[in-house]
């Protein structure tokens, strides 16, 4: 339950994607057919697929939806050959699973489709290979990053409304109560309150926790329980640390390192503006309406567009 605030920021980006997806689509048919076709009539008369076009080209959605439009078709023709529908599959049935029973409803609320959230899914990764091939990581970069890891750890958590409520369960704990029982007594995370409030194992790299409860979980020695209750967008959290093993050595987590670099750069908009710079220079657009030649004026210079 608690994992789904975070994934729902996530829908609401995505969903603000599909709406300029949707839009660009409406442009695109306007182009690809007869100028003199209608897309609607009324008495007295009808808007003809140019006359639609030529509003659409002077409005601010309609520029996004073409500088999208080709963003998205030159990420797919020079990193295409990276995402493999299957990969898309496994991220969409990791948050259909991760949701549950609200998954429908989520994408629902947000104006989406599992299809359009796929196709999300795959721009976003589309993303992550332009940026993975186009910026390296230094040595720098990963021994700052080092620095500040943490392994994989197992923790139970209560979660619950009131910090008062968190409070009192902690005084229980000390009195001997056990955590299992509590959990299923009080928490509000459905998914685990039958499970002795038990969560997957988690290191520093994952992005789906709250920071907060992330911070406090890696202060925590095996056995312990936090003295104060944690907040959260989803409440208020107790903490017990099942399983916190030795840091190791680097190399066993390198890899989990980069990934969590790139994850850090992909959310940095000046990083991400370079990568579509360069992606987008290297796709040799050309512009054939003068009164679009600035669509793509974020990422490059109008001269740089033919």
């Amino acid at each position: 339950m608690w994992r789904f605030i975070y994934m729902k920021s996530y829908m609401k980006k995505v969903a603000a994607v599909v709406a300029v997806a949707g839009v660009a689509l409406s442009t695109a048919a306007c182009s690809n057919s007869g100028n003199n076709a209608t897309v609607a009539s009324y008495k007295g008369g009808k808007i003809t697929q140019q006359q639609y076009y030529d509003e659409m080209k002077k409005s601010q959605a309609g520029k996004s939806a073409l500088a999208n439009m080709i963003i998205n078709r030159a990420l797919e023709q020079q990193y295409g050959k990276y995402v493999s529908s299957k990969k898309v599959d496994k991220q969409y049935n990791n948050y259909k699973k991760q949701y549950g029973s609200q998954f429908s409803a989520v994408l629902q609320q947000n104006g989406m489709t599992a299809s359009t959230f796929k196709q999300n899914l795959k721009t976003n990764l589309l993303s992550e290979a332009a940026l993975k091939h186009i910026k390296k990581i230094s040595k720098k970069q990963e021994q700052e990053a080092w620095k500040n890891y943490q392994p994989k750890v197992t923790v139970q958590h209560i979660l619950v409304a009131k910090k008062s409520t968190a409070e009192d369960i902690i005084k229980q704990l000390k009195d001997g109560k056990s955590f299992k029982s509590l959990a299923k007594k009080y928490s509000l995370d459905t998914a685990t309150k039958n499970k002795a409030g038990k969560l997957p194992a988690f290191d520093s790299t994952d992005n789906t926790l709250d920071s907060a409860f992330k911070t406090a979980a890696f202060k925590l020695k095996t056995g312990e329980v936090t003295e104060s209750p944690v907040k959260s967008q989803s409440g208020y959290h107790v903490i017990k640390m099942i399983s916190h093993p030795a840091k190791g050595k680097f190399a066993d987590h390198k890899k989990a390192i980069d990934d969590e670099i790139y994850a850090s750069m992909a959310q940095d908009q000046a990083v991400m503006k370079d990568v579509i710079a360069t992606v987008l220079k290297k796709a040799d657009v050309s512009i054939k309406d003068n009164d679009l030649k600035d669509v793509l004026s974020a990422y490059v210079s109008t001269g740089a567009t033919k």
